[in-house]
């Protein structure tokens, strides 16, 4: 076969696998698993073929006329640089582990048919993003995820918790997605086609004609579906729905399609310098944010949610500072490490039967119960603080480095403004994600207080699914970084001195200061038995914790448990936890602005439809109603009443006359 061949047989097998799921669901219960993991197996040994095949050379083009339009065309184009085939295995890969994983991990969930077919139908879509050569076809891949994450996320229905977080994801990445949409069509005008190679030529010819308008709406579009500030409130909230779906989104799919969007136009947001800086903005508030409320969070998922909105603001900042070799690279490696601790934060979950950190850690004994996932978990938070040599350390020196070299001026593809933005924001970032990693593994793996339940041994399926994504974790930096630039721009990838020795120390910083306060308020209470009033001013919120965990309830969020006394993020956080905690407010800030303004005007609108136009409109039947009454009161049957009324009218008509005349 040639490449294009397997190149389309890459989407298309997850989409018939979708398909086929749908259809045989409840008539063939038993092909639902093999028709949910066997295409994603094949589309991601078709994609590393693909990747074989292209490596790294001329960008693999293929079009053909999807519509006759009269004026833009719209093409059903393939466009596989180096960039597109290696992205592609991504997706695979994690959606191969995903799909395996689930398996295990929603084996007793009736609604699994459901479930696999939406995970494939994801996973085609993201691969059409991919390997899409035109952005109208981009676009169908881009909305398609949209809708196939609102069933996902939503997938627990029957509680408040999922129903209300998968409305909230579809709605705001909607908002970004009008002028998205908007932008797509203003590039397309300008540069007479969708097809990504000839707008790439418009670009570098100078014939763009309004390239910040344009770039400024398609980071709109860009900021909802990645989760950058200050669309970025959905994310932590869709860890409602299973947490393999949360592994796909977060690691290769949803939050990774636009990172990948703007490394593929790349030229377009450089057009412009007003929008580079803009980007580099954006990414520092989401990173230094994201990073902050991580630190502060209670369940183990959002706190995965936050550090993941962290990492996409690191791959935009590379957008920024004009290398897209570095922010793929970072979105490869942390696809890897990512999708690995959602997955072993489900097994972990399972175990202690909460999300609560602070359930876990007053839980002893948890890692021995669940010795997979502690040492993958282990692997990937030390890959999420970029401890060297795990492959974390390589891909975010990468990002630090290029912002090292805007701000020295060793390049000047982006502005000095947006690499010193980018290089501080960085910086800072490093040392709060050691500190968040690092509050994570102690408060689920070294509580203290009530044994940990045990479940027994994890299926199978999900404990091999940890192992394979630990080896690229672990391994994957230390010879990318040296493969890679022939695949991308040819960039140098490796980590500089200067950043390395900054971005690791700070790192050690984060980690060793937030195990110091941790020692320090474990300390403070080490007196203090489990369950103490005195420990919790929730009060008996601690004894409702207790029995919860011996009943091994899962939690859910629908438990309120006390919070842990021996937090360190409390410490290190200070006056600032409560807001770090709510995500510095700014849903309520969306609910002030936009929410409330909105029901107001619809209250307005209901009064005025109510009271005015109804009103109008029972006036308007009451008069012929009124008449008609009238002449039906008439209407009595009786001839004499008739005979009596045609006198009476004759007798006044007669008078009238007689006075007209009398009066002439």
């Amino acid at each position: 076969m040639t490449t294009t061949t397997l190149a389309v047989l890459v989407p298309l097998l997850p989409f018939l696998g979708a398909a086929a799921g749908l259809l045989l669901g409840r008539t063939a219960p038993g092909f639902v698993r093999p028709l949910a993991v066997l295409p994603t197996l094949t589309s991601l040994a078709l994609a590393a073929l693909v990747a074989v095949r292209q490596g790294g050379d001329a960008a693999v083009d293929s079009a053909t006329e999807l519509t006759p339009t009269g004026s833009v065309p719209i093409e059903l184009a393939l466009h596989i640089d180096g960039f597109a085939a290696l992205v592609a295995v991504l997706v695979g890969l994690v959606a191969s582990c995903v799909q395996i994983y689930s398996t295990g991990y929603l084996r007793d969930d009736p609604r699994y048919p459901s479930y696999a077919a939406l995970v494939s139908l994801f996973t085609s879509a993201m691969f059409l993003v991919v390997y899409s050569g035109d952005l109208i076809v981009l676009l169908v891949g881009w909305e398609v995820m949209g809708i196939c994450s609102y069933f996902l996320v939503g997938h627990y229905w029957e509680t408040p918790e999922a129903r209300a977080a998968s409305l909230k994801a579809f709605l705001v990445t909607k908002l970004g997605d009008v002028p998205f949409l908007i932008g797509l069509f203003a590039l397309a005008t300008d540069a007479g086609s969708f097809r990504v190679t000839r707008i790439l030529g418009t670009v570098a010819s100078g014939s763009l004609d309004h390239p910040t308008l344009i770039a400024l709406l398609l980071l709109a579009g860009v900021a909802g579906k990645s989760a950058q500030f200050p669309l970025h409130t959905w994310l932590p909230d869709a860890m409602a729905g299973p947490t393999p779906v949360s592994a796909l989104i977060h690691a290769a799919t949803m939050v990774a399609a636009g990172v990948y969007f703007i490394a593929r136009l790349l030229p377009v947001f450089e057009a412009s310098q007003a929008a580079m800086v803009v980007l580099a903005v954006m990414a520092a508030v989401t990173m230094t944010g994201s990073a902050l409320a991580a630190l502060a969070q209670d369940d183990i998922k959002r706190v995965l949610a936050y550090s993941t909105i962290g990492q996409l603001g690191y791959m935009t900042g590379a957008l920024a500072v004009g290398d897209r070799g570095a922010a793929v690279f970072h979105l490869l490696s942390h696809g890897a490490f990512k999708a690995l601790l959602f997955l072993a934060a489900g097994v972990i979950i399972h175990a202690a039967g909460t999300n609560s950190l602070a359930a876990m850690s007053r839980m002893r004994n948890l890692r021995d119960r669940i010795p997979d996932a502690y040492w993958t978990m282990t692997v990937a938070l030390l890959a999420l603080a970029a401890i060297p040599p795990f492959s974390g350390f390589f891909s975010k020196e990468a990002v630090l480095g290029v912002a090292e070299h805007v701000v020295t001026g060793h390049t000047e593809r982006a502005p000095a403004a947006a690499g010193w933005i980018v290089l501080v924001a960085g910086l800072l970032t490093a040392v709060l994600t050691a500190a968040y990693a690092m509050r994570l593994w102690l408060l689920a793996f070294r509580g203290r207080g009530t044994e940990a339940p045990d479940h027994g041994r994890q299926p199978l399926t999900m404990t091999v699914v940890l192992w394979v994504l630990a080896v690229p974790s672990l391994a994957l930096g230390g010879f990318a970084f040296r493969l890679l630039p022939g695949w991308f721009d040819g960039r140098d990838l490796g980590p500089t001195l200067t950043t390395s020795v900054l971005g690791t120390g700070l790192a050690l910083v984060g980690g060793i200061v937030t195990y110091a306060a941790w020692r320090h308020t474990t300390a403070l209470t080490a007196r203090v038995p489990l369950g103490a009033v005195a420990a919790h001013p929730e009060g008996d919120a601690a004894r409702v914790e207790a029995e919860a965990i011996a009943s091994h309830e899962p939690a859910y969020g629908d438990i309120a448990y006390a919070p842990d006394p021996a937090d360190p993020g409390r410490l290190l956080l200070g006056p600032l936890h409560r807001h770090a905690a709510a995500g510095f407010h700014l849903d309520a800030v969306y609910t002030t602005l936009f929410v409330r303004p909105v029901q107001a005007g619809a209250s307005l609108v209901r009064f005025l439809d109510r009271e005015v136009v109804e009103t109008y409109v029972r006036g308007a039947g009451a008069l012929p109603r009124w008449l008609g009454t009238a002449v039906r009161r008439a209407q009595t049957g009786n001839v004499q009443t008739y005979v009596s009324a045609l006198l009476a009218g004759t007798v006044v008509l007669t008078v009238a006359v007689v006075l007209v005349a009398t009066g002439a």
